[in-house]
């Protein structure tokens, strides 16, 4: 058995959690960058776009990620779209995410008081200004506290990548542990990374709603 120490664990773990970090972060951005085109179909005027962004949504939140996984990593490869792991991983969470983004903006935008449309309406705006300059400055506000929650559940979700062999914390949690039979270790260190990474979002999100609100009530 290789002798591993304390620091090698952490070692090794580090190398890990920076490709946990880059595929959290870059979901995240792509992830909102759909959402974003989701949320504005599903509010559109146009019952088709309405009913395809629906139907989309329904889709990627009806059915487990972990089968969206294997889906896109091993069906593509059906039809000779050979694809690495890390895209696979990429594609899928961008994805999903993106079905869960749009329907928390579409409850922060649904949240501003009927009112302000109306006030918006009398001042002759067009559907986008209103939303530009009057609906999404209020619902961002709304939505700081969901957005930067699903975020978390962003880096959770992660880990079940290690299914297709991307090897990110969790997955270099299970191969260092099979090199070590420490499990314990090795699992409360990768325990300590996810908190590490989670836990300054959460007082992220506490110091955006105090700054927010403070801005609104001056």
């Amino acid at each position: 058995m290789i002798s591993f120490t304390l620091w090698d664990i952490v070692r090794n773990l580090l190398l890990a959690g920076r490709w946990t970090v880059l595929l959290s972060l870059a979901t995240f951005l792509l992830g909102s960058a759909v959402g974003m085109i989701i949320l504005f179909m599903r509010i559109s005027k146009r019952p088709a776009l309405r009913r395809t962004a629906q139907l989309y949504i329904e889709i990627f939140q009806g059915t487990p990620l972990l089968m969206q996984l294997f889906l896109i990593f091993f069906g593509l490869a059906l039809f000779g779209m050979e694809v690495p792991a890390w895209l696979a991983a990429g594609l899928a969470l961008t994805l999903w995410s993106a079905s869960f983004l749009a329907e928390i903006w579409r409850g922060c935008v649904e949240a501003v008081p009927r009112g302000q449309w109306e006030a918006s309406s009398v001042l002759a705006m067009g559907h986008m200004q209103q939303m530009r300059h009057i609906i999404l400055p209020q619902a961002l506000r709304i939505a700081i506290p969901p957005t930067v929650g699903f975020g978390v559940q962003i880096i959770k979700g992660t880990a079940v990548t290690s299914i297709i062999g991307f090897v990110e914390l969790s997955k270099a949690g299970t191969v260092i542990t099979n090199a070590t039979f420490a499990p314990f270790t090795v699992f409360a260190v990768v325990g300590l990374f996810y908190f590490a990474l989670c836990w300054p979002l959460s007082k992220y999100s506490q110091f955006l709603e105090r700054k927010f609100n403070a801005a609104h009530r001056h």
